[in-house]
C-alpha cells in the first residue's frame, strides 16, 4: 500500500481530521474560545461549530485541505483535537475519507551492535 511518512509538518499539509470528525469537549473547555465557535450538543458537551453536521468542517480550520492549513484557535484547541496524531488511526480514517493515502509513523530501531564500540563524550 502507498503510504506518506511523518513528518513534524505533516498537519500542516493536510487538515483532513478537522474536516471528518465531530469535535466534542466538555463544555468548560470552550470557555476560552470565541463564542461562535462553539455549539452545544447536550448538557455536558459542546462542539466545535461545523463539525456536528454531515460534512463536517472546523471553523477554526483555515486552508485547503490536502494542500496547506492551519487552525486559527491552535494554541487553545480542545483535548479531542490534541488526542489525534499525525499517522495514527483517527488520522488515517480521516485521510481515506479525502482521498489522501495514509501516513506511517517509522520507529527508530535500536542498534544491535552498540555495547561492544566506545563512545566519544
Amino acid at each position: 500500500m502507498l503510504s506518506q511518512l511523518v513528518t513534524p509538518e505533516s498537519c500542516l499539509s493536510c487538515g483532513a481530521c478537522c474536516a471528518h470528525f465531530r469535535v466534542s469537549f466538555y463544555w468548560a473547555e470552550g470557555l476560552h474560545l470565541p463564542e461562535h465557535y462553539t455549539e452545544p450538543v447536550n448538557a455536558v458537551y459542546s462542539c466545535m461549530t461545523g463539525t456536528n453536521q454531515a460534512q463536517p468542517r472546523c471553523i477554526a480550520l483555515e486552508g485547503e485541505i490536502g494542500e496547506s492549513v492551519s487552525c486559527s484557535v491552535y494554541a487553545l484547541r480542545s483535548s479531542s483535537c490534541q488526542e489525534v496524531q499525525a499517522g495514527d488511526s483517527q488520522c488515517n480514517k480521516a485521510r481515506a475519507r479525502h482521498k489522501m493515502i495514509p501516513l506511517r509513523q517509522i520507529e527508530p530501531m535500536q542498534a544491535e551492535n552498540d555495547e561492544d564500540f566506545d563512545r566519544v563524550v
